[in-house]
C-alpha cells in the first residue's frame, strides 16, 4: 500500500466524522482517461478533502515554498503534490501537470490560486484553462460547500464533466476557459447551498 492511499485512509477516518462531509455526484467523475477536477478553494484542508471524496487518485499542485522544507518536500512528493512558483509563468509546473494528464491521471486545481476568505469565488488564474485546452482531459468542476466547522456538515459536490469540444475547437483563450469552468462551480455553489 503506498504512502497516497495510507494517507487518504488515515485523512478519511478523522475528516469525514469531524466535518460530518457529505459527498454529491461522485459519479460524475470518470472512471478512466485523463480528467482535472477543479475545485473553488476555501480552507487549506480542501485538497485533503478533494482528495477523500474524489473516486480518483489526484495529483495537486502546491505552492512552492512548502517544498523549502526537505522534509515536507518529501512528504508531499510522495502523496502525489508537486511544486509552483505562484506569481509567475512555472513552465516546469505546466509541463508535470500536462505529463500527469497525458498518463491518464487526474490532476486537481483550484483555478481560484488561492484560498478566497468570503467563500465567494475570485476571479480565476489561466492555468485551469490552460490545462483545459492544451489536454483532452474531462473538465469536472467541484463544489466545497460549508464551513470547516468541527461537527457541521460539509458538502462536497462533483458536477457533470463540461462539454469541452466547443470550447477547444473554437480557440477560447485560456482566461475565459478558465472563467467559463469558475460559472460551472457557481452554478453547483448555487444550486447546492
Amino acid at each position: 500500500m503506498n504512502l497516497y492511499r495510507i494517507a487518504k485512509w488515515v485523512v478519511s477516518i478523522i475528516f469525514y466524522p469531524l466535518f460530518r462531509i457529505h459527498v454529491i455526484g461522485k459519479a460524475n467523475v470518470p472512471k478512466s482517461g485523463p480528467v482535472i477536477i477543479c475545485s473553488n478553494h476555501i480552507s487549506n484542508f480542501d485538497p485533503p478533502v478533494v482528495g477523500i471524496t474524489s473516486p480518483r487518485s489526484i495529483y495537486f499542485m502546491a505552492k512552492g515554498e512548502l517544498f523549502e522544507n526537505p522534509l515536507l518536500g518529501k512528504l508531499l512528493t510522495s502523496i502525489q503534490a508537486f511544486p509552483v512558483k505562484r506569481g509567475m509563468r512555472d513552465r516546469n509546473a505546466l509541463r508535470k501537470g500536462l505529463q500527469i494528464l497525458k498518463a491518464g491521471h487526474t490532476l486537481g486545481l483550484f483555478p481560484e490560486g488561492t484560498r478566497s476568505k468570503t467563500g465567494e469565488l475570485r476571479k480565476p488564474l489561466a492555468g485551469a484553462g490552460f490545462f483545459a485546452l492544451r489536454s483532452n482531459a474531462a473538465i469536472v468542476p467541484c463544489a466545497i460547500i460549508g464551513s470547516y466547522k468541527p461537527f457541521r456538515r460539509l458538502k462536497v459536490v462533483y458536477g457533470e464533466p463540461i462539454p469541452m469540444e466547443t470550447i477547444r475547437e473554437s480557440k477560447t483563450s485560456p482566461q475565459d476557459t478558465a472563467n467559463i469552468i469558475m460559472e460551472e462551480i457557481q452554478k453547483l455553489l448555487d444550486l447546492h447551498k
